[in-house]
């Protein structure tokens, strides 16, 4: 008897899997970082996606007595997520943001960034009052943040700029299961390359800007995601620069450009101390998020 086998034999229950799954993550120092934050909120999302049941199962359920190919399903994704260090929503194809479900693989990051939380404010008050008609999600990856944009402002057009062809396949799976065909159009473009005359009220970027040093030390799981997501030079800014130069004429007179670099905000503060970026508060976590006015960025463009 191997030793799968022999768990089968003493683990029955929904609750059991959950149990012993927790205890695999503490043996192995699991990190959790992909849309839970505690072993026992991640082990039963695994579970119970598993076994496709929702996550906001009825509590009793989880002393349910477990078929052999239940149990098989459970054990496959506890090896995938503890030994081969395989993020959780990689293994469900299913990430959750701003409140709302999205396709996810490997192709693309795993949505977390903490503009969801600006999204939900209608990212008052650095935006202006007004309709809200064009919209630019840039490095849009899944396309989590536009497609979010695109509920906020119902009014608004929103176009999903990325370089890779793969993260606009996923971005447009998820346009197509959101229902949003004719108002949010994935485009493929290095940064602004193919949106030469576009106009927008509005830009969001989450772009690669993790610095070497903090790519060297990232957990294993950070592996499972694409390279070209996550670094970008040694400050972790050579995108971010880019954008900031470029921004400009691509903005509406009032437009405003809304930016995540995550820690390497100590990196630009440093670099652009006369830029009047103001770093938002975010009252659900997360940091290094900036917004910054077309009128400022065309004030200081030959600084930048």
């Amino acid at each position: 008897m191997n030793d799968q086998d022999q768990i089968k034999q003493e683990l029955h229950t929904i609750r059991d899997y959950i149990r012993w799954c927790m205890s695999n993550f503490g043996e192995h120092d699991v990190f959790f970082g992909h849309g839970t934050d505690n072993a026992w909120d991640e082990s039963v999302h695994l579970v119970l996606s598993a076994l496709h049941l929702p996550w906001d199962t009825d509590s009793t359920v989880l002393d349910a007595r477990l078929t052999g190919a239940e149990k098989d399903r459970v054990l496959k994704f506890i090896e995938q997520r503890v030994h081969a260090r395989m993020p959780l929503p990689y293994l469900t194809n299913e990430a959750w943001f701003a409140g709302m479900p999205f396709y996810v693989d490997e192709r693309v990051l795993v949505p977390r960034s903490p503009i969801a939380e600006l999204i939900d404010n209608h990212f008052a008050p650095m935006l202006r009052e007004g309709p809200v008609n064009r919209i630019l999600d840039l490095c849009t990856g899944s396309g989590c943040i536009g497609i979010a944009c695109a509920y906020a402002f119902p009014e608004s057009d929103v176009d999903l700029a990325d370089l890779s062809e793969d993260a606009l396949d996923v971005a447009s799976i998820n346009v197509a299961r959101h229902g949003l065909e004719s108002r949010v159009i994935p485009r493929h473009s290095d940064l602004f390359s193919a949106l030469q005359g576009e106009k927008y009220d509005l830009i969001v970027s989450n772009p690669p800007y993790v610095d070497a040093e903090d790519l060297a030390s990232m957990p294993e799981e950070y592996g499972h995601e694409p390279d070209m997501a996550l670094g970008s030079g040694p400050d972790g800014l050579d995108i971010t620069k880019r954008i900031l130069r470029e921004a400009n004429d691509y903005l509406t007179e009032d437009g405003l450009l809304v930016v995540e670099v995550g820690n390497s905000e100590v990196h630009l503060a440093e670099q652009y101390p006369q830029l009047p970026l103001i770093w938002l508060e975010l009252e659900q976590g997360g940091n290094g998020v900036f917004a910054i006015s077309a009128a400022d960025l065309k004030a200081h463009r030959e600084e930048i």
